[in-house]
């Protein structure tokens, strides 16, 4: 796939587009599935004035707004993180987390064991591999998917009551991570409505009702309700891009 992604803020007087190519990978390839570039350009006159490394800003800016809903919808008490998936989404999101909340535990699954072993042993903290999904779930009170998986790796009967869902893989409409049962008896919460209806087959397959936009609940028009069993059905949108890029932009500029 090769997706355009263009979006213009005013409030940040930035203008950008970000290119991405996704290639599903049917054996394991030092390349990345995913590979991205974002141009910034002068919203005053159209020129360009950088070409950004796409790859770093998705990774960190989808791990950011995942830190987002994860801090307004978790458990009030909460020990244990688990994160399904050992890829590129997988190294930044254990990033911002450990940095921002304080867990007892992390747990990793990864279908290759020894992605999830090589991942654990790159990263900064101390982290358990698990031999099954529903080993590094069970208990858990933030679980994070960051797959590749096109059928559902996460049940509903293995989760927490009360425990928060960052879905983060899965972003075509006939894709899965997440069951039924799951969606279904979480309170959902999407980046993007219009995207969530169109894009997820996490949420157009299972019928689950959408109870907010992230943005509603960091506005307060909407309750977080982080007492509920929540899911945050992350797509990424293409403002994220284009206020991360205005923001290393202008990071670089003064230290130039």
């Amino acid at each position: 796939f090769l997706g355009v992604m263009p979006a213009y803020s005013a409030a940040d007087d930035a203008l950008t587009t970000k290119l991405v190519t996704f290639y599903e990978h049917k054996k394991d390839s030092s390349v990345p599935s995913h590979q991205a570039t974002v141009l910034l350009f002068d919203p005053r006159n159209g020129s360009l004035k950088a070409i950004l490394d796409g790859s770093v800003i998705t990774a960190k800016r989808t791990a950011a707004v995942s830190a987002i809903a994860t801090k307004l919808l978790m458990p009030a008490f909460t020990e244990v993180l688990c994160i399904l998936g050992a890829g590129v989404q997988a190294y930044s999101h254990y990033d911002i987390f450990t940095e921002l909340f304080t867990f007892k535990e992390v747990r990793i699954w990864n279908r290759t064991k020894e992605k999830a072993v090589k991942f654990a042993n790159s990263v900064n903290g101390p982290v358990q591999v698990c031999s099954s999904a529903q080993e590094a779930v069970t208990g858990a009170d933030v679980i994070v998917t960051v797959t590749m998986a096109t059928t559902p790796i996460l049940f509903g009967d293995w989760v927490k009551p009360g425990a928060h869902i960052n879905a983060v893989g899965a972003s075509r409409p006939d894709w899965r991570e997440l069951d039924d049962e799951l969606m279904k008896n979480s309170i959902l919460f999407v980046d993007s409505r219009e995207a969530a209806l169109t894009e997820s087959g996490d949420v157009i397959l299972s019928g689950a009702e959408i109870f907010a936009e992230l943005g509603e609940v960091v506005k307060g028009t909407k309750p977080a309700l982080p007492e509920k069993t929540t899911v945050f059905k992350s797509l990424g949108m293409a403002v994220e891009d284009t206020v991360a890029a205005k923001f290393v932009y202008d990071s670089w500029s003064a230290d130039n």
